[in-house]
């Protein structure tokens, strides 16, 4: 038994070989993660990075100016999905994706802040992988499928 939230799109991005960032109004997946992404097709658990407005909300209130994408997920969404177990499932367009894990904090965050990563610990984003593939687009719905307990 599941139990649903739902949400939008905010940003898209994807990680450029040359280190940079770029918004994107629409991003293609498949079993290797984001078409294009610099880490396509690498670690397939880790392929895809979620992270939530709130992210940046929790950022801004620790008094740290962080630009959508900096936390280095590939799709920004305007719920929080930080809570979700391994297995969970997230619906965008007509992409399905699987969560893997919690973000690990890494070193690119103090390049924004040297308190990001302290602040975020807990809530910088989520791994996926992708179970349907498809394109995502900005403002697409986002459907959350999370496993009651029993």
């Amino acid at each position: 038994m599941y139990q649903n939230s739902e949400g939008f799109v905010k940003g898209l991005y994807i990680a450029n070989k040359d280190k940079t960032r770029s918004s994107k109004d629409a991003i293609s997946l498949d079993e290797g993660g984001v078409i294009g992404d610099k880490f396509y097709g690498k670690k397939i658990e880790r392929s895809v990075l979620i992270a939530s407005l709130d992210s940046y909300k929790i950022a801004q209130e620790n008094g740290i100016e962080a630009h959508h994408g900096s936390l280095g997920e590939n799709i920004l969404i305007d719920i929080n999905p930080y809570g979700l177990s391994l297995g969970d499932k997230i619906c965008i367009g007509e992409v399905e994706l699987e969560i893997t894990h919690n973000c690990t904090l890494c070193q690119s965050l103090s390049k924004v802040d040297g308190k990001l990563p302290e602040v975020l610990k807990d809530d910088r984003g989520i791994f996926s992988k992708v179970v349907r593939s498809g394109t995502i687009k900005k403002d697409d719905k986002v459907v959350i499928s999370q496993k009651e307990s029993v």
